[in-house]
């Protein structure tokens, strides 16, 4: 992977810094990025939505007229759900939308996902930041010398109150560390700033899950070698 500069607070150019070719230089996978984006604004969903059953709404406790010699259709209850104000055929009900991935789409996912924002220029190293004071004034200051424009991501080791201070009132700039970084952050924002802590804490990140040697899921086989039971 080409070196980029690395800029410091007051938009500087300090220095250079090789990105991990595991991090920035893989090739795109769009389908697990899909998969993976999906499942986190599933996850994002609350589920409350309700409808009510025949059963739960109010009155229609007494038949509305008799059953016979009215010339009309037989009914039991004014809230049955053929009738206005009855209740809902198979409404919406609370429920939840989580599901999982496995972990290796979700390394796969990340990695590219930042590759594709190398690969658009979109990537921005920061070597530390120097908050002398906890004000909006700061950060603006920041991405008008880094020519920032659009929505940004500033990724950090750790996210301090001074730093969230300063930030929360840029509508156009949001916080992550780089431990709980996802994919649907990257893509969502144009420009992606990251500390070189952060970013030697995603080299690791990346490192430790390819030394945790998860196995593959084989065809005809399960994860841990055996042969499915279902395959003839």
């Amino acid at each position: 992977m080409s070196e980029l500069d690395v800029y410091n607070f007051k938009g500087e150019k300090t220095g250079k810094v090789d990105l991990s070719a595991k991090l920035f230089d893989q090739k795109i996978n769009a389908t697990v990025l899909h998969e993976v984006v999906t499942r986190q604004l599933a996850n994002q969903r609350l589920g409350t939505a309700s409808a009510k059953t025949r059963g739960e709404v109010s009155g229609g406790g007494i038949k509305p007229y008799k059953q016979k010699h009215t010339g009309r259709a037989r009914a039991g209850s004014i809230r049955s759900p053929l009738w206005r104000h009855g209740g809902i055929i198979f409404g919406p009900r609370p429920r939840s939308y989580k599901y999982g991935v496995p972990a290796q789409k979700k390394q796969i996912a990340l990695v590219s996902a930042l590759s594709s924002k190398a690969r658009d220029n979109g990537v921005i190293i920061l070597d530390k930041l120097e908050l002398a004071q906890p004000k909006t004034k700061n950060v603006g200051q920041l991405l008008k010398k880094l020519n920032i424009k659009g929505l940004t991501l500033l990724v950090v080791e750790k996210v301090t109150t001074d730093l969230a201070r300063a930030a929360r009132n840029i509508q156009s700039l949001e916080l992550a560390t780089a431990t709980k970084l996802n994919v649907y952050e990257i893509l969502k924002n144009k420009n992606l700033i990251i500390t070189q802590e952060a970013l030697a804490v995603l080299e690791a990140r990346v490192a430790v899950r390819e030394k945790s040697n998860i196995p593959a899921l084989k065809p005809g086989g399960s994860a841990l070698g055996g042969k499915n039971k279902l395959s003839t």
